[in-house]
């Protein structure tokens, strides 16, 4: 039997919002707690869910005109802690670690901040670090944990959630990883395409 993994704490930071309500009430009705930033955090509390700041975990604000607000340890080792393995359990014990079971990222449009004819600064800065960073991390331990990493995916996670509540076997987390690092691989093409025309 595949070994499954209840979805518990999910980490939400989206820049696109559409269809995510349905998700959202989904994954509250079934006792998920959210755990968020900026204007995602407010979207889903003004959903009439509450919501964790990243940045209450952290104890960090986010800092350098955004660039920097997921990019700490009690973020990435909630994600990548492994739950099967006593020495990673015992050091997210350690430091106050709390797991992260499901990622729900997208990231920002740099292939459309390009074919608008922005300048050069503004394309640099679609270029996404969290969030790529949290798709990479999230997909790499598909052992424990679920990856959303674009919207197109969210209908199947609400498709999964329906079937089987908030769990899901190896299979799932494995063919959302899959689906990861098509978005992640999509993504680093486009930009090295940009650079390579400069």
């Amino acid at each position: 039997m595949s070994e499954v993994r209840q979805i518990k704490t999910a980490l939400i930071s989206v820049f696109h919002k559409d269809g995510l309500d349905e998700l959202l009430k989904k994954l509250h009705e079934e006792g998920v707690k959210f755990l968020s930033t900026g204007g995602t955090q407010k979207f889903i509390e003004s959903l009439g869910y509450p919501c964790r700041k990243v940045e209450d975990v952290t104890t960090y604000p986010s800092i350098l005109g955004g660039r920097v607000k997921t990019l700490h340890p009690k973020i990435f080792g909630g994600i990548l802690g492994r739950r099967a393995l006593a020495s990673d359990q015992e050091e997210m014990k350690h430091y106050g670690i709390e797991g992260i079971d499901l990622v729900i990222v997208d990231l920002y449009p740099f292939e459309q901040t390009v074919a608008s004819g922005a300048s050069d600064q503004d394309i640099i800065e679609k270029i996404d670090i969290g969030g790529i960073s949290l798709i990479r991390a999230a997909a790499k331990n598909f052992n424990d944990v679920v990856i959303i990493p674009s919207k197109d995916e969210y209908q199947p996670l609400l498709n999964l959630l329906n079937q089987k509540g908030a769990q899901t076997d190896l299979e799932d987390r494995r063919h959302f990883a899959e689906r990861a690092f098509a978005v992640s691989s999509h993504y680093d093409t486009a930009i090295h395409a940009w650079f390579a025309k400069q």
